[in-house]
């Protein structure tokens, strides 16, 4: 039997000091074993009346197993949606555990499962919900506006809770009303969204360990080797590799950024497992993670979340056969409330952006 070494990842506290959160990654597959373990998956999918709702950075085979089987492959929030929308009466989220919450604040009258509930998100760790309901007390005077990538109690908190695709739209909007915004967590997201809409925003201070570590000096060389490249940038990344995006956008909106800019090579600036779904989409155009350290150096992340890579098919067997501690339990009344500023989303995009179906978050 294989099994992955857990290793250590670091991150950024809201202090700036360093954090240090574990990431041990599920039995590594091998090839023979592959076929049973799916055709396993697909018999226990069925027989509990579940359905798998995974990330576009989660594990090929997941992705494939979901599409597979009826479920979905895209973001956190239309991971909850599709959810919610599905017959069926369990969810499987294949993600990381924020991910889970907001699936269950969506669906609270569902059975919500992870194949593990310690896949960590280092924006969510970033912002403990205590300190950061102090932060906000601090600043009455703010609308508090804050990223799918944060806990249930932290969007118990929030007045908005957006994802990258809409951020700048409610932000511009905010702005336009004479507002001033509180945002969390990520501060390269909001250095962005600041940047485009003009508004004053008071930021907290957290990264994403994935998006952070890219190089924009690297990327540069990468440009000059593949002159004929398009660069793709996740929001999340720093502003100097922002500077460099032919495209900026969500998850879902580099996906779309690919299938209309029609080139034949693409530099992609974020997690590397959505560029499983590029080429399934976009056969014989050729994707390039982009740099995300110097030479010689060392990285954390090389451009796959270490959370992410939690989820495989061995531990989502477990999860299906009824193994203890996978359910995400959410408190009604914290979930009550997190979905407050869910809600007010949704509700903006429906009178505003009436084609949105939340695509973008982490």
């Amino acid at each position: 039997m294989a099994i992955a070494r857990p290793i250590q990842i670091r991150f950024e506290r809201y202090t700036g000091e360093t954090g240090i959160a574990p990431a041990k990654p599920p039995r590594v597959v091998t090839p023979q074993e592959r076929p049973a373990l799916v055709e396993r998956a697909e018999r226990l999918l069925r027989e509990r009346d579940a359905v798998l709702v995974a990330h576009y950075y989660v594990h090929p085979d997941l992705q494939d197993l979901a599409q597979a089987t009826g479920g979905t492959v895209s973001d956190s929030l239309e991971m909850a949606r599709f959810g919610h929308e599905h017959p069926a009466k369990t969810v499987v989220v294949a993600g990381v555990r924020f991910m889970g919450e907001t699936a269950k604040i969506l669906n609270p009258e569902k059975r919500v499962l992870m194949p593990d509930l310690a896949a960590e998100c280092s924006l969510d760790l970033a912002t403990p919900a205590e300190e950061f309901s102090r932060f906000c007390d601090a600043h009455p005077d703010r609308v508090v506006v804050v990223y799918a990538n944060t806990s249930a109690a932290v969007k118990a908190r929030a007045d908005w809770m957006v994802t990258s695709s809409i951020a700048e739209k409610i932000v511009g909007w905010l702005h336009g009303q004479g507002r001033k915004v509180l945002w969390a967590p990520d501060k390269h997201l909001g250095d962005y969204v600041q940047r485009v809409t003009g508004a004053d925003m008071l930021m907290w201070n957290a990264s994403c360990v994935v998006h952070d570590e890219f190089k924009a000096i690297q990327l540069e060389e990468l440009k000059a080797l593949h002159p004929g490249a398009k660069v793709l940038v996740h929001p999340e990344s720093p502003r100097a590799v922002i500077e460099l995006a032919d495209a900026v956008g969500s998850t879902t909106g580099i996906i779309q950024a690919a299938e209309r800019l029609g080139a034949k090579e693409y530099i992609v600036a974020t997690d590397g497992g959505i560029i499983h779904q590029m080429r399934k989409r976009l056969p014989g155009v050729t994707f390039i993670e982009a740099p995300t350290a110097g030479k010689g150096a060392t990285c954390q992340s090389c451009a796959h979340c270490p959370w992410m890579a939690m989820n495989g098919l061995h531990n989502l067997i477990e999860t299906l056969e009824g193994a203890p501690g996978h359910e995400v339990l959410v408190d009604p009344e914290v979930g009550r409330r997190a979905k407050v500023p869910i809600e007010r989303m949704l509700d903006f995009a429906a009178e505003h952006l009436p084609t949105f179906r939340g695509s973008g978050d982490a």
